[in-house]
């Protein structure tokens, strides 16, 4: 089974930044698809961008391209998301999830516990 415990989450102004962390383990981030998805009150978890192992080719849902940029750190095993110029409509909890396909939710398994994110004036 595969371990993801993410952090970085918060409260913040719209316009504003957070960056969030997704630590798994070196072979994970290595070898697998890593995903950020996030899921609204009331509303269905949807996938925001992927990172791909070979290479590092990345990946993003057009609500946040332009303004999310999710890399990775090999040496610390860790994926992020960093997220710019948030909207309201951002906040969201955010999870990070392993070894499935693209954006295509039903295809991950392995899932990360999650980490609030808030924009609101």
């Amino acid at each position: 089974q595969v371990h993801l415990v993410e952090s970085g989450g918060g409260s913040v102004q719209p316009g504003g930044s957070l960056k969030l962390s997704c630590v798994a383990s070196p072979y994970t981030i290595s070898n697998k698809n890593i995903a950020w998805f996030r899921q609204a009150a009331g509303k269905e978890r949807d996938g925001v961008a992927v990172i791909y192992p070979r290479d590092g080719t990345t990946w993003y849902d057009n609500s946040v391209k332009g303004r999310f940029t999710i890399s990775r750190d090999l040496a610390k095993a860790t994926v992020y998301l960093q997220m710019d110029n948030l909207k309201s409509e951002d906040s969201a909890m955010y999870y990070c999830a392993a070894d499935g396909v693209g954006l295509l939710k039903q295809s991950y398994r392995n899932w990360g516990q999650g980490t609030q994110v808030t924009v609101s004036s």
